[in-house]
């Protein structure tokens, strides 16, 4: 049966075929190791994924048995098999059926036994379950709904949620009042105040990319959401878990 992974993965289906289903699978967007065989060697990121993962990894156990994860957007499964390789039980959800036919292929590569579905971020409450970690990575500045996303991932973190964003624009956050009164215009103009971009058209050819939020904006939002910011790690990075004393918005979604 799958497990935790294999030291020679390429072992059983030799490394012709697996050169050959990655070639057919391709392009990745993840740059993964199938025992030797990389799936995007001359990404024009490098070794992003790397980067990343050392610097969200602290947020982990380093023994996840028994430990229930959502990885969303979780692409060709760079994250997924990290966490399952620490004993967690992981489910991989995207959107676009050739990430996870190249992420369903490397796990068979990798012999880790994890689930991916299609499935939108904005339907994770129709799962029915909730997750002890859930990973929200390089994925909201890619929706043109990112708040009702957040506030439907908040929902079904138990523990801790990660996100990654791409952020834009003057830190740190500004000082901003609870409230102001109708003619007071120039907080808006404050550099570090909560804001997003929007991009009509495309960014770094990308017609995706659609909410860059600034750090202050996602806090705020990540807050809005019924969520509480433990830890900032780096650009765009934030540990979170839920608020149990959220009461705005939070008991109307919950």
């Amino acid at each position: 049966m799958a497990g935790r992974g294999s030291d020679q993965p390429t072992a059983v289906l030799g490394r012709d075929r697996v050169e050959a289903e990655v070639r057919r699978l391709g392009p990745w967007f993840h740059d993964l190791d199938l025992g030797g065989v990389r799936t995007a060697p001359d990404h024009p990121l490098g070794g992003f994924l790397g980067d990343l993962w050392s610097t969200v990894e602290a947020a982990f156990p380093a023994d996840m048995t028994g430990k229930r994860v959502l990885d969303i957007g979780c692409n060709a499964g760079f994250y997924s098999f990290q966490l399952r390789r620490r004993g967690a039980r992981v489910l991989g959800i995207d959107h676009d059926p050739r990430y996870l036919a190249q992420a369903r292929f490397a796990a068979g590569v990798l012999g880790l036994d994890v689930e991916f579905r299609e499935l939108e971020v904005y339907d994770v409450v129709e799962l029915g379950e909730t997750f002890d970690y859930v990973l929200f990575m390089g994925v909201l500045y890619h929706l043109r709904y990112p708040l009702l996303a957040l506030d439907r991932v908040a929902r079904v973190v138990e523990e801790t949620l990660v996100v990654q964003s791409m952020v834009r624009g003057a830190a740190p956050p500004a000082a901003v009042s609870t409230d102001a009164p109708l003619e007071e215009e120039r907080m808006f103009h404050e550099p570090g105040f909560p804001g997003m971009y929007f991009v009509e058209h495309s960014y770094a050819g990308d017609p995706s990319n659609w909410w860059i939020p600034n750090e202050a904006g996602l806090q705020a939002m990540l807050r809005s959401a019924g969520l509480v910011i433990r830890e900032h790690p780096g650009p765009g990075i934030y540990f979170c878990g839920p608020n149990v004393d959220f009461t705005r918005w939070g008991n109307a979604w919950r």
